[in-house]
């Protein structure tokens, strides 16, 4: 069944940005300035930025990136880790930022040297991803590694370099370490809980493999890739796991509340496992996670406000959270922008491919 995607709507996020940065949190459409912004939400909001810019020149996207970019620059500490939140008076709101804010900055950072953004945002943003990067060996989060690995691939591509493949390798090493240590027959996972931003994980490996090519990291992306899907897709339907208890090994899982930052990771993961393996059946389950956001969901409503432009905030029980902030929102562009990106790259490669009959109309 064909997907009628909507047109790309950027008008949103630039309501939802200020001088300083993109809000974190929204009263329905409006933005709620007491809560102030994140390194998270402004990592995501630059990696927006550049995948739009590869599709589009548009000078007010290209503004939006600085005030993304300097804000990550003002939010990076001195010794090369991150805030993650700043009060909407522009004071830290925190001594030391999450790992999974360091590795999203990490990540739009490798995205912006891989960008046609200009050669002055690409040094900032190197100096930035230069600075940051030995932070994630003294971790043991599979989030950093798997967001840093992301940022990884995409240095590599903008300035291939022997030294951040040996990085990529480590990283992907640890993460497929892990999952030989945690997986069983019946949870062939990394960790012993389904939780948040899953799908990002086995992205990761995929991005590994198509840099470095060790099988293994294709086997485990692929085993626990499958094993998402299994425990996430219903008869078609794209079921998240729901924040409201997660998914522990050996319990019931949480279908609620769902987050657009699910749909949005398994989006992305599908498209770049596509990439890496050319398997037409990750371009369905792409195009399956996008719908989530159009209505094909265990609600049958709209996640996405195609007047706005803008996402709601999630799925509970019995309808929809009306608030449309800044993850939610960041998230939808993200997920859009990466099949507009796959769309692209096989009508130019005038390839043979299930999305033409699956996300063209």
């Amino acid at each position: 069944m064909a997907i009628r995607l909507p047109p790309i709507k950027i008008d949103y996020l630039e309501a939802l940005t200020d001088d300083t940065g993109v809000f974190q949190h929204a009263k329905y459409c409006i933005p709620k300035r007491s809560e102030g912004y994140t390194t998270d939400d402004n990592a995501r909001a630059l990696i927006v930025c550049t995948r739009y810019t590869k599709l589009k020149k548009e000078k007010r996207v290209e503004r939006l990136a600085k005030i993304y970019l300097a804000f990550l620059n003002h939010m990076q500490k001195p010794e090369g880790s991150f805030h993650n939140y700043l009060a909407y008076e522009r004071t830290f709101l925190d001594v030391d930022g999450s790992e999974d804010s360091m590795g999203r900055a990490m990540w739009s950072c490798g995205c912006t040297l891989n960008s046609t953004l200009p050669v002055y945002m690409k040094r900032a943003a190197k100096e930035m991803f230069d600075k940051a990067l030995p932070w994630v060996f003294k971790s043991t989060s599979l989030r950093f590694y798997s967001f840093t690995i992301l940022g990884l691939a995409q240095y590599n591509r903008a300035y291939p370099d022997n030294d951040i493949r040996v990085s990529i390798g480590k990283l992907a090493d640890s993460l497929v370490q892990r999952y030989l240590d945690t997986a069983k027959d019946d949870w062939r996972w990394f960790e012993t809980y389904l939780t948040y931003d899953n799908a990002r994980l086995p992205q990761a490996l995929f991005e590994a493999y198509d840099v470095v090519g060790k099988p293994n990291y294709l086997m485990v992306a692929e085993e626990t890739m499958d094993f998402l899907l299994q425990t996430q897709m219903l008869e078609g339907v794209f079921l998240p796991i729901g924040n409201d208890g997660w998914y522990k090994r050996g319990e019931n899982r949480a279908f609620y509340d769902q987050q657009p930052l699910e749909a949005a990771a398994m989006t992305d993961a599908a498209v770049d496992a596509f990439y890496a393996t050319k398997n037409e059946v990750y371009i369905k389950v792409a195009a399956s996670g996008f719908e989530w956001f159009l209505g094909k969901n265990s609600n049958k409503v709209m996640v996405y406000d195609p007047q706005t432009g803008g996402c709601y905030d999630g799925l509970n029980v019995v309808n929809v959270n009306m608030n449309q902030g800044g993850e939610s929102s960041i998230s939808y562009l993200l997920a859009r922008l990466k099949l507009e990106e796959l769309k692209q790259m096989i009508q130019t490669k005038k390839e043979e491919s299930i999305l033409v009959e699956s996300l063209v109309k």
